[in-house]
């Protein structure tokens, strides 16, 4: 189970991504496109060419971990006006399929 708490940063990579990579690979990108922050506590989105499968890299208490998630029918969001970094009702609505056309706040802190 990924457990997200209120306050993680989300870093979604733009580009498609070849689902055979692992803890390596993934890094690798992380270093070139998000320097120093693979050890951050940041949750890093991956989407493969379709878009129905999604990898999430994070750094846990003593390691790296990867969360995988496939979609039988449909595909995630492309949006280009997703930017390279979400808050955490932004990550859960690209999960669930939810494509808001504005995303408007009540307020900011």
């Amino acid at each position: 189970m990924l457990t997200i708490s209120n306050n993680s940063r989300f870093f979604l990579y733009h580009e498609s991504v070849n689902m055979r990579k692992s803890f390596e690979g993934l890094s690798v990108l992380i270093q070139q496109t998000f320097p120093k922050e693979l050890f951050s506590g940041g949750f890093f989105i991956f989407l493969n060419r379709r878009g129905d499968q999604m990898k999430v890299l994070y750094w846990d208490v003593d390691g790296l971990a990867i969360w995988f998630k496939r979609l039988e029918k449909g595909a995630f969001s492309r949006r280009k006006e997703l930017s390279n970094c979400m808050n955490r009702k932004e990550f859960l609505m690209l999960l669930e399929g939810i494509t808001p056309k504005r995303l408007q706040k009540r307020f900011s802190l």
